[in-house]
């Protein structure tokens, strides 16, 4: 009788549950399909808007694509790149910052695109995503879009610049303030304009996306954009500490992989070691004799000195000064080949020593005039006056040698803006001092500007073209300055405290072309 009445309630049980498990299925699929972000793992190279402060500390939502993905006891942490953003401000966010509701996948690319022509970029990089980012028709596989105007002009070449550089230019004052040309356009008739003058632009040459077709192979740090991994894409160290600051990277420095997991990563702020706790570092510095960076003291005036240092002779201390410029210099690669170049070295004095504040680096034997490869101004000490100080200390010793230097493209964005200001105010300088010969306007020519001041003839004319200075009227060139370009300089020329006296620089010039220099 019992094994009875058990069959009996089991036969019961299994004929109730099942239309109720049917029924349950019914309904949670329903569900899954609306609510997709609460299931769906967010992997690399997803897009999503993700929360962050701007400037004024107000949220905002901007889109961020995935580089990578780690777990943490507890939770997940997500790397994001914020599109259209500098890479320095690429960080580790939580889940809670994430917008699941508008989570986009990436799409799998039938063809590797190109970065501005060269190959190696990964098919999520912003250039290849932004058509399918921002359309809101079909997906389909964007094309590389058309380069900007700016970048498909030609760089001027020397058979275009002897009407520029031969021909004088005739320096006009506009009292009003406002106008910049000699004369207004009459109706009906259109102004001749002055032949390779294309207006404020800025040139590819000097423009911070400015690539070149081939990227440059030599030197301690080399621009080679082909080299843009998903592991150089991130940064690897999370604080420095130099001296009596702790610093922030921005990029990728390939520092051994054992000091990455690190917390801070500890440099000895004279030679530039890398150390893995503070009690090596207090170790180190008692046997550490240097106070200053090694090589030869060629400039001092009140506590800023330069330091010039071979690259072959010094090659530890350019290495490792090298790897801490990495960690701020997106634009350039790490090259361990520092023989032919030379350092040059800023730093402050105090009773403790001299504390690096900022370096270029040069090559001993340049085919292209270059006066400087690298150049960095360390985040403490920039906005104030340093990054205009070296450039300046650069064309110094361009003069010294007798040269016309330019830097090596392309520039990053902060190096692009510094060197448009300095040439700037460099010739604002200039032509602000002309003086009326014979009762007629100032004349000056390009040749003159860059014998003067050292800067490239093709530089003084993108500056020239930047500040919409240069303009052709009757067969002849007049450069005009307005009450506002005039104003504007005087206001930047007091905030400029720091320069270079040309009496306390003690460089004499090398013939590097001979082999037994080196």
């Amino acid at each position: 009788y019992s094994l009875l009445v058990s069959e009996l309630l089991a036969h019961l049980r299994t004929s109730t549950d099942a239309p109720l498990r049917a029924s349950c299925r019914a309904v949670s699929q329903p569900d899954m399909a609306i609510l997709p972000s609460t299931t769906v793992d967010v992997v690399e190279g997803c897009r999503l808007p993700v929360l962050r402060k701007n400037q004024e500390n107000e949220d905002e939502w901007p889109l961020a694509e995935i580089l990578s993905v780690k777990e943490i006891p507890g939770r997940k942490l997500y790397y994001v790149h914020y599109i259209d953003f500098n890479k320095r401000l690429d960080e580790w966010v939580t889940p809670d910052r994430l917008d699941m509701k508008k989570l986009q996948f990436p799409k799998k690319e039938a063809k590797t695109p190109t970065k501005n022509g060269l190959p190696g970029s990964r098919p999520s990089s912003p250039e290849s995503e932004v058509v399918r980012v921002a359309g809101a028709g079909p997906q389909h596989t964007p094309s590389r879009p058309p380069q900007p105007q700016a970048q498909q002009k030609s760089i001027p070449t020397k058979t275009s610049l002897p009407d520029f550089q031969v021909l004088p230019l005739l320096l006009c004052w506009c009292l009003n303030g406002t106008a910049r040309r000699p004369m207004p356009n009459q109706p009906g008739r259109k102004r001749k304009q002055p032949p390779n003058c294309g207006g404020t632009d800025e040139d590819s040459q000097d423009s911070s996306d400015g690539i070149p077709s081939t990227p440059r192979m030599t030197g301690s740090l080399v621009s080679d954009r082909s080299h843009d991994d998903i592991v150089t894409r991130m940064k690897n160290i999370d604080c420095i500490e130099l001296g009596r600051h702790r610093l922030k990277p921005w990029y990728f420095s390939p520092y051994p992989q054992e000091l990455t997991t690190l917390p801070i990563l500890y440099l000895c702020e004279f030679c530039l070691k890398y150390l893995k706790s503070l009690k090596c570092l207090q170790r180190h510095l008692t046997k550490c004799n240097l106070r200053h960076p090694p090589g030869n003291e060629i400039y001092r005036k009140g506590t800023i000195s330069f330091f010039e240092i071979d690259g072959r002779k010094n090659k530890t201390y350019s290495q490792n000064l090298c790897l801490l410029a990495k960690c701020f210099l997106d634009h350039k690669t790490l090259y361990y080949d520092t023989d032919p170049f030379l350092f040059y070295v800023m730093t402050e004095y105090d009773a403790k020593g001299f504390h690096i504040v900022g370096y270029f680096s040069k090559e001993k034997e340049s085919t292209e005039d270059y006066n400087v490869a690298c150049i960095l101004t360390l985040p403490p000490y920039q906005r104030r006056g340093y990054g205009k100080l070296l450039i300046e200390f650069s064309y110094e010793l361009s003069k010294v040698e007798g040269k016309t230097g330019t830097p090596e493209k392309p520039l990053s964005d902060l190096g692009l803006l510094s060197y448009r200001s300095y040439w700037s105010q460099t010739i604002l300088e200039i032509l602000m001092d002309l003086k009326p010969d014979n009762g007629e306007r100032p004349q000056i020519t390009i040749n003159d500007i860059s014998e003067i001041t050292s800067v490239k003839k093709e530089d003084v004319i993108s500056t020239l073209q930047y500040l919409n200075l240069i303009n052709y009227y009757k067969g002849q060139y007049i450069l005009t300055l307005s009450e506002d370009i005039v104003e504007g300089h005087e206001r930047a020329m007091q905030k400029r405290h720091l320069r270079i006296d040309s009496k306390c620089l003690h460089f004499t010039p090398k013939d590097w072309s001979k082999r037994g220099k080196w």
